[in-house]
C-alpha cells in the first residue's frame, strides 16, 4: 500500500461518503475507518464498499486516548481524515458536555497520538473537517469568507471552534501539517433525519407538519 490512511467518523452521513471516495479513487491507499457507531454510524452506509481489499473497519472512540494510541501503533497512518464529531445544535443544548468530550478530547487524542507518531512530519498531514457554524449566524451579505472571525453562537458551534484552535496550535506550536476546512450544511444519501432536508421529506412522506423557526426567512448555504 502506498499510504495509510485514518478516516474517522467513516461510518457517518459525510464520513461514509469520504471513505467510498478514496477506497475508489486511491485502491493503493489502506483505509482504515475508525467510528463509534453511535445513532449517527451505520455501517449499512458502506455495505457497498465493505469487502474491498484497502478497507479496515474498527470499531472504537476517539475519547479513548488507549484506543487512538493502539491504532497509530498497529496501522502507522500517514495521514488523518478526522470527521467524527457530535454535530447536532439542539443536542448540544441539552448536553454540552458530551461535544466537549468528543469534539475537543477527541481531537486533542487525535493530535497528540500523530505528533507522537509522525517524526519529522515529512508526508504525513492532519485533515480537520470543521464547521461553517464557528463563524456565528450569517449576516446581511449571506456569506463567510476566510477572514470572517469567529464567532460560534451554540454549544456545538463552540466545541467545534475550540477544536479548530487546537489544530492550528499543533500547526504552530510543533509544526504538525495539518488542513482545516470549514464546510457549511451537507445533505444527501444517507443523512440521518434529524437534519433539515430529510427531516422535511420524511415529514412530507408521511403528512406531519414541517417545523420552521422563528419567521422562516433565515438564510442558508447548501452542499451536496
Amino acid at each position: 500500500m502506498q499510504k495509510t490512511l485514518l478516516i474517522t467518523g467513516g461510518a457517518g452521513f459525510i464520513g461514509s461518503h469520504v471513505v467510498r471516495l478514496f477506497l475508489k479513487k486511491y485502491p493503493k491507499y489502506k483505509i482504515v475507518n475508525l467510528d463509534k457507531l453511535t445513532y449517527a454510524g451505520n455501517l449499512e452506509n458502506l455495505s457497498d464498499v465493505e469487502d474491498y481489499n484497502n478497507y479496515v473497519f474498527e470499531r472504537g472512540d476517539i475519547v479513548d486516548k488507549k484506543c487512538v494510541q493502539s491504532l497509530f501503533k498497529k496501522y502507522n497512518f500517514d495521514g488523518v481524515i478526522h470527521l467524527a464529531a457530535e454535530s447536532h445544535v439542539d443536542r448540544s443544548i441539552s448536553n454540552p458536555m458530551e461535544f466537549i468530550m468528543t469534539n475537543v478530547v477527541g481531537t486533542l487524542n487525535l493530535l497528540n497520538a500523530s505528533k507522537e507518531n509522525w517524526g519529522n512530519f515529512d508526508g504525513k498531514l492532519f485533515y480537520h473537517v470543521s464547521t461553517d457554524e464557528v463563524y456565528g449566524s450569517l449576516g446581511p451579505e449571506g456569506l463567510f469568507t476566510e477572514s470572517t472571525p469567529y464567532d460560534p453562537q451554540s454549544p456545538y458551534s463552540s466545541s467545534k471552534a475550540s477544536s479548530d484552535h487546537f489544530v492550528r496550535a499543533y500547526g504552530n506550536t510543533y509544526g504538525l501539517p495539518f488542513i482545516i476546512s470549514n464546510c457549511s450544511n451537507n445533505y444527501g444519501p444517507n443523512q440521518f433525519p434529524e437534519k433539515l432536508l430529510p427531516l422535511f421529506i420524511n415529514n412530507i412522506r408521511n403528512n406531519k407538519e414541517l417545523p420552521v423557526y422563528g419567521d422562516g426567512l433565515y438564510t442558508r448555504d447548501w452542499l451536496y
